[in-house]
């Protein structure tokens, strides 16, 4: 299954909820190639199942049908390998900053010496040296971000799933955390697989965006962002792959609408 380049493969993933008149296909033929050390984003109509493939991909749910392999590896159960950002941080209220990140660490096998230099090395990384003995209800919703992606880098992960992990930013620090988040991504050479609804938030961090399809969705189309970074939202080159984007996703936004006011 490991050919050129290629990380994670998809294979005919089909994902059904409930049973009956109540059964909902959220997915359905899904084929996908992610490449590897590359920054792919997904982005399409609301409800086409764009978090549920990285839920899946995380390991968290199971494919109703078809595979889904990691180097060459079928993919059935969360691991080390894999690590996972979500919307809504997903911090231990009780825990500082450190314990957060080192948590996990622990949990697997780490010494608390070792746990504590290998989290602060994230904690660094995530410019929040200083902040180590902080608890999350004193943190912005940025640094509360922060905290969760040095969680999730901590484990040294093959891969990062990341679920609109700034959705409910604002904009300003929205835009930050893209830059920081970039700069990451080039220091560690991860795969990334990043769940967005923003056309201009894909296309600002991706070096693949992957559109999908109204409900049930599938792959529409896969577009390459070669364009160079830093990336300005006002470029030429920048506004005409949004417009690409867009294209693809327009025709499926209104079968979205249409269902929705069935």
């Amino acid at each position: 299954m490991n050919s050129y380049s290629e990380k994670i493969h998809i294979r005919n993933v089909r994902k059904v909820f409930g049973k009956g008149a109540k059964q909902v296909v959220a997915l359905d033929d899904v084929n996908l190639d992610i490449p590897e050390n590359k920054f792919t984003t997904i982005v399409g109509p609301s409800g086409c199942g764009k978090s549920t493939l990285l839920y899946m991909l995380a390991g968290f749910e199971k494919p109703t049908g078809g595979e889904m392999y990691l180097n060459g590896k079928p993919i059935d159960r969360p691991a080390p390998d894999r690590g996972f950002v979500f919307q809504d941080f997903a911090l231990f209220p009780w825990r500082t900053v450190l314990g957060n990140v080192t948590f996990g660490l622990t949990s697997n096998g780490y010494s608390k010496r070792d746990a504590r230099e290998r989290a602060m090395q994230y904690i660094t990384m995530v410019n929040l040296a200083g902040f180590e003995h902080a608890y999350p209800h004193t943190l912005s919703g940025g640094m509360k971000q922060r905290v969760a992606i040095a969680r999730a880098l901590a484990y040294d992960p093959e891969v990062l799933l990341m679920d609109e992990p700034f959705g409910a930013l604002d904009a300003q620090t929205r835009k930050y955390m893209q830059k920081e988040l970039v700069n990451i991504w080039s220091e560690l050479n991860k795969t990334v697989v990043f769940v967005t609804h923003s056309v201009i938030e894909a296309v600002h961090l991706a070096d693949i965006i992957v559109v999908m399809t109204a409900r049930p969705g599938k792959v529409k189309g896969i577009v390459t962002a070669d364009i160079p970074r830093p990336r300005e939202s006002t470029g030429n080159e920048f506004l005409a792959l949004r417009k690409k984007v867009l294209d693809l996703l327009e025709e499926e936004v209104r079968k979205e609408i249409k269902m929705d006011n069935l």
